[in-house]
């Protein structure tokens, strides 16, 4: 072993001041001594930059701890009911998505391997939404369900228009159809890509959802197709598909003309497999054109995944997709962007494997028995009325009246076979009852919503749809998170804090009763035809309503 001196640090730092070029790659040595978090550039009297790049930087851990600290005023993941948006994973599935965080999905000739991952996920989720015999289902993994809805929508405007060519006839004024309980991102597609957006009412008697007996007087020759939502950010409730495919099929043999379905399974279509359904909604009903669904929902991955599958290549016209001869490699994409995250992929097909049929049938199980289960506690209180229907018997819809001893025997009784319930989302959507804001006509919903926040709970309070704007309506989404301890406890916690509001003066409350944040609200072209609505001769076709309705939308 070489024998080695001792150095002065003290005497080296000084020689480096006193020769700075003789000694220019270790100019800044002298920064080597410890760095203190809150003793950096960064302190008490230097703002950290928001609006400007910083001339110089300074040490990365205490960027680090001090963005940290920033971000803990944000509210729990776990505590945010008022998300679909998954918020938890397990510990081999995170390092998985560490491991290929730096890849990109779109390069295609570098990571053959996520490829071919990317391949075996639409495979899976294809035979999961019963593709058929014959055809070869075909589709792609999107940024989330907005990307995906904008290019299934695409994908039927296109077939629409090339229909219309081929017969020489116009492509002017086509249209789409959706509930007015459909998210924004719907009508984001009709307003971006110039398809006008007939927008029906909903009521109590359609579960706040797509009403059908509008549909037959709102489709016409330049109807591209209907998005039928399996899960409304609402209430939770499946738009029934099946009734609306059987509308569609008797348009087609009156008129001659084909309308598509596109389901917006943003949610639903990662529960109605592994729970149960009221009549068919996938790809078993020729209608049924593509669904789309977020992996990063009911998928159970992290943010950042959604996927879109077409039924058969025939209903993805050839002249959308792109072939790209980028990076070394050849590939064909019908995307509205080019570079994105692969971890997200991986993620999703670690959760295919490591769960299974078994897997996801026992979480979303769980998840809808815990929302039954708030909907009963809530309801036998006798305080709250539950909009949501998950907890009721199969085709047992609304509030039904019964006595308090009932409601408790009901919780008491919870089943967790699915077929016995309504099906549905696991949602509780929930407001003050009658009979409670007839006595307690000081207690406001907001002021709930408020003082759960202060707990921690995000649990929102927001008007139902236009035309049924009047009520209001607090939301809890059940994730797979949401564990039995912690419906305890928020059970809890909505009894204790209306109590609390009770036994208060309306004075008191009274600052409570106001929203905490804007709303996000959006207007909408068109409000379809009512039922009631008479039009006059010659026009029967055109949509009429409310051509500047306000749509609040949820997410």
């Amino acid at each position: 072993m070489s024998l080695a001196k001792h150095i002065d640090p003290d005497e080296l730092i000084a020689s480096l001041r006193e020769h700075p070029s003789k000694h220019r790659p270790h100019a800044h040595a002298h920064q080597a001594a410890h760095n203190y978090t809150y003793g950096s550039r960064y302190s008490a009297n230097v703002e950290i930059p928001k609006f400007r790049l910083p001339k110089t930087g300074t040490n990365s851990a205490s960027v680090h701890q001090l963005i940290k600290d920033e971000l803990d005023l944000d509210g729990k993941p776990n505590l945010n009911l008022a998300s679909f948006v998954n918020t938890y994973m397990e510990s081999h599935a995170d390092q998985l998505m560490i491991e290929n965080i730096s890849k990109n999905l779109a390069d295609a000739d570098e990571y053959p391997g996520i490829m071919a991952i990317h391949a075996r996920c639409v495979s899976m989720i294809s035979h999961l939404w019963n593709v058929q015999k014959g055809e070869t289902a075909i589709g792609t993994a999107t940024t989330g369900s907005s990307e995906a809805i904008h290019l299934g929508g695409l994908a039927m405007k296109r077939r629409w228009q090339e229909k219309r060519r081929a017969e020489g006839k116009s492509t002017e004024k086509p249209n789409i159809l959706m509930g007015a309980n459909a998210q924004v991102a719907l009508e984001k597609f009709a307003r971006y890509f110039e398809v006008e957006a007939r927008i029906l009412p909903v009521s109590p008697e359609s579960h706040f959802c797509l009403d059908p007996k509008l549909v037959r007087e709102n489709i016409d020759e330049n109807t591209i197709g209907i998005f039928v939502i399996l899960g409304s950010t609402y209430t939770g409730h499946f738009e029934p598909v099946e009734e609306v495919s059987k509308i569609l099929d008797q348009f087609e043999a009156e008129t001659g003309h084909s309308i598509p379905i596109h389901v917006d399974g943003a949610s639903g279509a990662m529960v109605a497999p592994f729970t149960s359904c009221n009549g068919k909604w996938d790809f078993s009903l020729p209608r049924v054109h593509s669904i789309n669904t977020s992996g990063h929902k009911f998928g159970l991955v992290y943010p950042g995944l959604g996927w879109i599958i077409w039924r058969s290549e025939e209903y993805l016209p050839k002249d959308l997709i792109f072939e790209l001869h980028y990076l070394g490699g050849t590939e064909q994409s019908y995307t509205l962007n080019f570079s994105r995250p692969a971890a997200q992929v991986v993620a999703q097909y670690f959760n295919f494997l490591a769960l299974g049929t078994e897997g996801y049938t026992s979480i979303m199980r769980n998840a809808l028995q815990n929302a039954r289960i708030l909907s009963k506690a809530l309801e036998a209180t006798g305080w709250y009325t539950c909009v949501s229907d998950i907890h009721r018997k199969r085709d047992t819809w609304g509030p039904q009246l019964v006595t308090l001893e009932k409601n408790i025997e009901n919780l008491m009784l919870s089943d967790n076979d699915p077929k016995l319930y309504n099906p549905g989302l696991p949602v509780v959507a929930f407001r003050l009852s009658d009979k409670f804001m007839a006595e307690y006509p000081h207690v406001k919903q907001q002021s709930v919503s408020t003082l759960l926040r202060a707990k921690g709970y995000i649990i929102p309070n927001y008007a139902l749809p236009p035309s049924v704007e009047k009520t209001e309506i607090l939301r809890v989404v059940v994730r797979e998170s949401f564990s039995a301890d912690l419906l305890d406890r928020l059970i809890g916690d909505i009894l204790s804090t209306t109590e609390t509001l009770m036994e208060s003066d309306a004075v008191d409350v009274e600052c409570f009763a106001h929203p905490q944040a804007p709303r996000i609200e959006k207007h909408v072209g068109s409000m379809g035809t009512s039922a009631h609505t008479k039009k006059p001769k010659g026009k029967e076709h055109e949509p009429t309503g409310g051509r500047h309705a306000t749509l609040r939308t949820t997410c």
